[in-house]
């Protein structure tokens, strides 16, 4: 797999992560055979809470993978590497990329379904009583800077700000979400998937419901320390040659898929109660979690 980087904010943790010469040697370790935790530890002379730190990054940068098996009778979080290549795109010289952007709050859907867990909250307090579906239209529910579901869906309805004569190069889109499980746990998959108007862009499954080693950056203090606290910032690029999420191929859906002539265009978080891995979404806004931002929608204008 190749992962394609350039100067957006989403490709700060890959850049980051591979600044480190230990988390290069967790790389190779596992580069041909699966390793779990402690036997990466015990090759590279570092203590596990070290080296889960060290996997964590690499994790939140698409690099590595992991998955449970039981062996001996215990549970051993096993890495792999994901990727071989990463290619970086600099800045070229007199180009800069024209674009329009929208950012939509977490609570300005306009039509959904939910299924318990779920719950919403601001960033002064909850919305309602938490796993009851009716605060989901709760006249508050427009002050969410926090959501989550165990299945069901979100959707956002947003207006084509594109003129007459702009055409689009590629769609961006970028939001800070995770799985949902109750309480909080270091592994719960999810299978999320995406659609951009009536178009399935994909299903990405999250890999945890984060927040046992540390509260959010953002999230307000007075938070419940034992839920959600972060989830992982992810950006979904359409362009002529397919569907990206964080550079590595998500499906074959181009910009010529998307309808993008009508009106308004329409944006669905789904999780289906018939996924293998029904795992709950919670979408995370600016004042919670660990990026500070709502969803954003970003179209690159074509030059010409």
């Amino acid at each position: 797999m190749i992962i394609r980087a350039n100067g957006e904010p989403q490709f700060m943790p890959l850049y980051e992560a591979l600044a480190s010469e230990v988390r290069w040697k967790i790389m190779s370790l596992i580069a041909d055979n699966e390793m779990n935790v402690k036997d990466i530890a015990d090759q590279l002379e570092l203590s596990p809470s070290i080296v889960t730190m060290h996997i964590r990054k690499l994790e939140q940068a698409g690099l590595i993978g992991s998955h449970r098996v039981r062996l001996g009778g215990g549970t051993h979080k096993m890495c792999f590497l994901k990727q071989k290549t990463v290619e970086i795109q600099l800045p070229s010289a007199g180009h800069t990329a024209k674009f329009r952007e929208q950012s939509i709050s977490v609570g300005h859907y306009t039509a959904f379904e939910v299924h318990p867990t779920c719950g919403l909250g601001t960033h002064e307090k909850e919305i309602g009583v938490w796993d009851d579906p009716r605060y989901f239209l709760d006249p508050e529910r427009v002050h969410a800077a926090i959501l989550w579901f165990g299945w069901g869906y979100v959707e956002y309805k947003m207006p084509n700000y594109l003129l007459a004569d702009q055409t689009a190069e590629a769609v961006e889109i970028s939001m800070e979400i995770a799985s949902e499980a109750p309480g909080l746990r270091d592994y719960w998959p999810s299978d999320i998937e995406f659609t951009f108007n009536g178009v399935s862009l994909g299903t990405w499954t999250s890999p945890a419901d984060f927040g046992r080693a540390a509260r959010g950056k953002y999230t307000p203090k007075w938070w419940h320390r034992n839920v959600n606290q972060y989830g992982l910032l992810k950006t979904i690029r359409i362009d002529a040659s397919g569907t990206f999420i964080d550079g590595e191929p998500m499906s074959e859906v181009t910009l010529a898929d998307l309808k993008l002539q009508e009106p308004f265009w329409t944006l669905h978080f789904a999780v289906d109660e018939q996924a293998v891995n029904v795992g709950g979404l919670t979408l995370y806004g600016s004042g919670f979690g660990n990026h500070n931002q709502d969803i954003v929608v970003r179209v690159y204008l074509n030059d010409n």
